[in-house]
């Protein structure tokens, strides 16, 4: 029934619990769930989620946030991203919300590596999953320079765990991106992200945990997890005044359409 788009299994917290996840994603209708990958010290990990369990997908990128790891080349992320189940390429992005007193031009590395991973994704013909923080505007910028303008060849994707402006979402939208919701819709002082959930079509609406981290009302504080994906979604529901149902089949829908290979790659 439900899909959790954007997950961190491979992640201390939750990765030494896998039964009691599992178990407790098949108690609450979450049917898939996708692994995200942060550095490339740590893709054997996620990517042997996915070859592990048949309801489990990978990526494969470097996030903006991460420094003293291993630099991806774009080899190192076409040869991973051709692997089997791995169908996106990120986390990747900007992040200028620690700059820690450097300014925006020393964050060209950031700006590089997020170049980088458009580039990976548009040869490999996968989408991209996109974070931004502090740096929407250059975020967009660097999609539109690298050619992300929805048009054929463009890579497109998902901005994960939505926390901008409508202004920002409408322009994401435009550029042929899918928008993604995480427990903060739930959040009682995040009513400007709610109106912004509320104006994104159903038909480009993904909904996430970013587990372990952002739990929603009512386990806020707790360890999240992919079990309470639901909440996101009853969230939107309301927002809408639509059934629960017909945001758990759009949002499963969309999954399938922007993650193409997810219907394809079965566990052998």
């Amino acid at each position: 029934m439900f899909t959790d788009s954007h997950c961190h299994l491979s992640f201390p917290e939750l990765a030494a619990q896998m039964p009691q996840i599992r178990q407790a994603m098949v108690d609450a209708q979450v049917e898939r769930a996708l692994c995200i990958c942060t550095t490339l010290e740590e893709f054997e990990t996620v990517h042997a989620l996915a070859l592990g369990y048949d309801n489990f997908w990978a990526t494969v990128g470097v996030h903006p946030d991460n420094e003293g790891v291993t630099e991806p080349t774009l080899d190192d992320l076409l040869v991973r991203g051709q692997l089997p189940r791995v169908v996106a390429v990120g986390e990747t992005g900007l992040d200028y919300y620690r700059l820690n007193g450097r300014s925006l031009a020393d964050m060209a590395w950031q700006r590089e590596r997020f170049r980088i991973h458009i580039r990976a994704a548009r040869q490999l013909a996968k989408p991209l999953v996109i974070h931004t923080r502090s740096a929407s505007e250059d975020t967009l910028a660097v999609l539109r320079e690298e050619g992300e303008d929805g048009t054929a060849g463009s890579a497109g994707g998902v901005f994960h765990c939505f926390t901008e402006s409508q202004a920002v979402a409408r322009a994401a939208l435009d550029l042929g991106f899918y928008i993604s919701f995480s427990g903060v819709l739930t959040f009682k002082n995040a009513q400007d992200i709610r109106d912004v959930a509320a104006f994104v079509p159903l038909d480009r609406l993904l909904i996430e945990t970013d587990s372990p981290y952002l739990a929603p009302v009512p386990y806020r504080g707790k360890t999240n997890n992919p079990s309470y994906v639901p909440w996101v979604a009853k969230q939107l529901a309301q927002l809408r005044d639509c059934p629960l149902e017909l945001i758990a089949q759009a949002t499963s829908a969309n999954f399938e359409r922007l993650f193409k290979d997810v219907n394809l790659e079965k566990v052998h």
